[in-house]
C-alpha cells in the first residue's frame, strides 16, 4: 500500500488557499470567524450582510490578517437577493467553493406571549433565507459540475427545546437540521457535501441578552445551560472554528448529512 499525500502531508488536507467562499450573516461573530480564518489561510471571500458598517469592519479585517474579499450590503430575503449575492462571488472571483450559511436571528418569548411576526421572522431568516442561498449556489455548482462545500449554522435546539421561549428559534434549528440531511443526499452524486455545525451557547450578538445582568430571563437561561456543559463553560466563538475548517476543507470529503456538535459535552449528558 501506497502511503497517499494526505498520509505524507496531513494539513495537506485543510488547505483551502485560492478556494472561493461565499459568507452569509458575515458581520456575525460566526461569519465573521469563518472570514478571518479562511482569508488568514489564502481563501477568497464573498461577505454578505444587512449592516454596511459593520460589513465593512469584518471586509477591513480579513484584508489585514492577508486575505482577499469583497462586500455586498445584502440578505438572503429572497431568491433575487441570494442569486446577487452569488453573482458578485462569480464577478469578483470567477468561480464558487464553498457556501457558509451564517445569517440568522432569535427572537425568545413563551409562545402564548409571542408575536406571530416575531415566530415568522425567525423562520424566516433562518430557514427561508438558508434554502434561498442553497438554492441559488446549489443551482450553479449543479449546472458546472462543480462539488461544492457547504456549510450550515444549527444548534444543540435544533435537537433539544428550552424553557425560555424558543419555539421559532428550536423549530428552525431542527428544519436546518433537516435541510442539511435532504441536500447532503440531494446532492451527493454530485460531489457536493452538506454539513452543519451545531453549537450551545458561544459569546455573540444574539446571545448578548444572556450575559445583561439585568436581564432576568437572561440570567436564567445562561445558569440552565452552563449546568448542562460538562467542561463548565460557554463558548467563544474560537471554539467553532477548527470545525468550520474540517467541514470546508478536503479533510471532510467523506462527511456528509451531519449535524457536528461543538458543545462543551451538552448533548453528551
Amino acid at each position: 500500500m501506497s502511503i497517499t499525500e494526505g498520509l505524507r502531508n496531513p494539513l495537506s488536507m485543510f488547505d483551502v488557499k485560492g478556494k472561493v467562499a461565499v459568507i452569509t450573516g458575515a458581520s456575525g461573530a460566526f461569519g465573521r470567524a469563518c472570514a478571518l480564518s479562511l482569508g488568514a489561510l489564502g481563501g477568497k471571500l464573498v461577505l454578505a450582510s444587512g449592516s454596511k458598517e459593520e460589513l465593512d469592519e469584518v471586509l477591513r479585517e480579513v484584508e489585514e490578517v492577508g486575505g482577499e474579499a469583497v462586500a455586498i450590503q445584502r440578505r438572503p430575503d429572497s431568491l433575487e437577493d441570494a442569486e446577487a449575492i452569488r453573482d458578485a462571488g462569480l464577478e469578483a472571483f470567477g468561480k464558487i467553493d464553498q457556501l457558509v450559511i451564517a445569517s440568522g436571528t432569535n427572537k425568545a418569548g413563551f409562545i402564548h406571549e409571542l408575536d406571530y411576526k416575531d415566530w415568522q421572522d425567525v423562520m424566516d431568516a433562518n430557514v427561508r433565507g438558508a434554502w434561498f442561498m442553497a438554492k441559488a449556489v446549489g443551482t450553479y455548482w449543479i449546472e458546472n459540475e462543480i462539488a461544492g462545500k457547504m456549510l450550515l449554522m444549527s444548534s444543540v435546539r435544533g435537537r433539544h427545546g428550552n424553557v425560555s421561549g424558543y419555539t421559532g428559534y428550536c423549530a428552525s434549528k431542527g428544519a436546518t437540521d433537516s435541510l442539511t440531511r435532504v441536500l447532503a443526499t440531494e446532492w451527493a452524486k454530485y460531489g457536493t457535501t452538506v454539513n452543519a455545525i451545531a453549537p450551545t451557547v458561544f459569546r455573540s450578538k444574539l446571545t448578548a441578552w444572556m450575559y445583561d445582568e439585568n436581564d432576568e430571563l437572561g440570567q436564567a437561561t445562561r445558569a440552565r445551560s452552563l449546568a448542562r456543559i460538562p467542561l463548565g463553560r460557554l463558548a467563544e466563538v474560537e471554539d467553532l472554528t477548527g470545525m468550520a475548517l474540517y467541514l470546508l476543507s478536503p479533510a471532510s470529503n467523506f462527511c456528509t448529512g451531519q449535524i457536528m456538535y461543538v458543545d462543551g459535552g451538552f448533548t453528551a449528558g
